[in-house]
């Protein structure tokens, strides 16, 4: 954002070499405000948080051709006749595919492109993920006009998971090399935003499907088109935000603490081609994978257990959900809404805090806070359920949000540590194929689990007790991995003259000595732009957060 509102240091920038999107073109002069980096990475990630959202548009996609209920298809119609079908509505399942090739496609993009990103820059990054997660909205609109579903796969789902991947990671070497006295705080900023685009977007575009929905039409494929030209623009406007901090900066002021001060903290680089030999890079691996999965599968059964735990005692009557009366269904539904929300919220606060709190603790000691907090509550959270207490069980899952949602925004702090600032966005995207992995593994283990404890003749309100003592077991596993991890041995750090033959492959030789400094203050006048930046991105955050507070209210009405 800052190239967009100008900021005064950065005029000279344009005697640097290279095109508009060249690394070299986005190195900081002196007196760059570092504070402009987080509403430009916030910008890019509330705009791809909308994944999380997605669900909003199941409902009416189900209903394209009917309207107002699903025209079912023809018994015994093939699946190929199925996706290239016209005249009848698409299933919701079939629809779902899409949060499988979100994640799928996010962690691969993350995991091939990291790389690429290192050299190429976080600008560049920025602007494919802008073209990749605006367009693939754009072909998903035209796969909802022409009533194809494989258009939505293509658009949304795989061409937009790659931008999902890229605008992940684009800032996360950046925000860590221009924070180094504050490692979790700068990439929790970040990556909250990705936690908070569903809380911006699901509203935003449950609003624009009510405007443009007519008597032939759910409204569907224009809220797809206006969505895919605000995300479109917000991110090309955090790309060029984006700035590369010299090598070596540290803010005015600010000592380096000495190399011996904590050996979980290296001051050298692992090559991210050698990261995955070092035992730390799969127990990492495992941490997030066991971690996300525990988390994602409550937020994917968040809203049907609470109304199957509690059923009527929600709305004060003393009946179970399945013996309630319709209107009182759709009330205990409201009520669980609310409670979605509230997780949401819950999920994005956990991001900073957490993330924050990490740069006093330790990222160690902070995971031993997820696993073992988190254990206690999954096994606690039946106990809840039996007393009958609605207040203690969204207690529970408030807090457990919070912890999946600061594991994401701990891990890249923590890979920072073991394994130096160089190749840490590249890693990082390495590590972000656990994330595919979880988002298969949490919901299938908590559907399943569910469904046969069902088939054994298990209570509704009891057939959640199996599985949150199994994701605790999970957290068991988690909780080894990480107490199992140790600086990273001496043979995995490459020498100075590898270091600086990569400094070279991403031109940063030259353009670092351009700067003349590695310590700066910011300029005074750079103060109102970084007010501005904020006010941009914080506005629909506090929309957000306020629509959020208002469903959450009906839990306690």
């Amino acid at each position: 954002m800052a190239t967009v509102l100008g900021n005064g240091p950065e005029v000279a920038e344009g005697r640097t070499r290279g095109g508009l999107l060249s690394k070299e073109r986005t190195l900081a002069r002196p007196g760059f405000n570092r504070w402009l980096v987080p509403p430009a990475a916030l910008a890019i990630h509330l705009s791809i948080g909308m994944a999380y959202g997605f669900s909003v548009f199941w409902l009416p996609l189900s209903q394209a051709i009917g309207i107002t209920e699903p025209v079912a298809c023809p018994a015994g119609m093939g699946f190929w006749a199925r996706v290239f079908a016209t005249d009848c509505d698409w299933m919701v399942s079939w629809l779902n595919v899409m949060y499988t090739l979100f994640f799928v496609f996010l962690g691969s993009a993350a995991a091939v492109c990291g790389s690429w990103l290192e050299r190429a820059g976080p600008r560049k990054a920025g602007v494919v993920a802008a073209f990749c997660w605006g367009g693939g909205l754009l072909i998903s609109a035209l796969g909802v006009y022409t009533h194809q579903i494989w258009l939505l796969w293509l658009g949304s789902g795989m061409i937009g998971g790659v931008g999902l991947g890229l605008g992940y990671i684009s800032p996360v070497s950046t925000l860590i090399k221009w924070f180094p006295d504050r490692r979790g705080m700068a990439t929790g900023l970040a990556i909250m935003g990705f936690g908070g685009g569903a809380m911006v977007g699901a509203p935003l575009a449950d609003r624009l499907m009510q405007y443009f929905a007519t008597p032939g039409s759910v409204g569907v494929w224009q809220t797809f088109v206006t969505l895919g030209i605000i995300y479109f623009l917000a991110m090309i406007a955090g790309a060029f935000g984006y700035r590369v901090a010299p090598d070596g900066w540290h803010p005015k002021g600010w000592t380096p603490p000495p190399p011996a001060a904590n050996a979980m903290i290296t001051h050298r680089h692992v090559h991210v081609n050698q990261v995955h030999r070092t035992p730390q890079f799969w127990l990492l691996w495992g941490v997030l994978c066991l971690n996300v999965s525990a988390g994602i599968g409550v937020i994917g059964m968040a809203s049907p257990m609470l109304q199957e735990v509690f059923g009527g005692r929600l709305i004060g009557v003393d009946a179970g959900l399945y013996s309630l009366l319709e209107d009182q269904r759709i009330a205990v539904a409201t009520v669980a809404a609310g409670f979605a929300a509230l997780l949401s919220l819950f999920n994005i606060i956990g991001r900073i805090t957490w993330a924050s709190l990490s740069d006093v603790i330790g990222r160690q000691a902070t995971y031993v806070i997820f696993f073992g907090l988190g254990m206690a509550l999954y096994v606690a959270a039946p106990f809840a359920g039996a007393m009958g207490s609605v207040a203690l069980f969204v207690a529970i899952f408030c807090v457990i949000l919070t912890m999946y949602g600061g594991g994401f925004a701990t891990i890249p702090a923590y890979l920072a540590d073991l394994f130096g600032t160089r190749f840490v966005g590249a890693i990082h995207g390495r590590l972000l194929t656990s994330w595919s992995v979880a988002g298969i593994l949490g919901p299938s283990v908590v559907a399943f689990i569910r469904e046969a404890q069902l088939g054994r003749g298990i209570p509704a309100e009891q057939a959640y007790n199996t599985t949150m003592y199994i994701l605790a077991g999970m957290l068991v596993v988690g909780l080894v991995c990480n107490l199992l991890i140790r600086p990273v041995a001496d043979r995995h750090f490459m020498t100075d003259e590898a270091l600086e033959k990569e400094r070279r492959l991403a031109h940063e030789n030259g353009a670092a000595q351009d700067t003349g400094s590695t310590s700066w203050q910011p300029a005074p006048s750079s103060w109102p732009t970084v007010a501005v930046a904020w006010t941009l991105v914080g506005i629909p955050m506090a929309w957000a957060m306020w629509q959020t507070l208002k469903t959450a209210a009906a839990l306690f009405v």
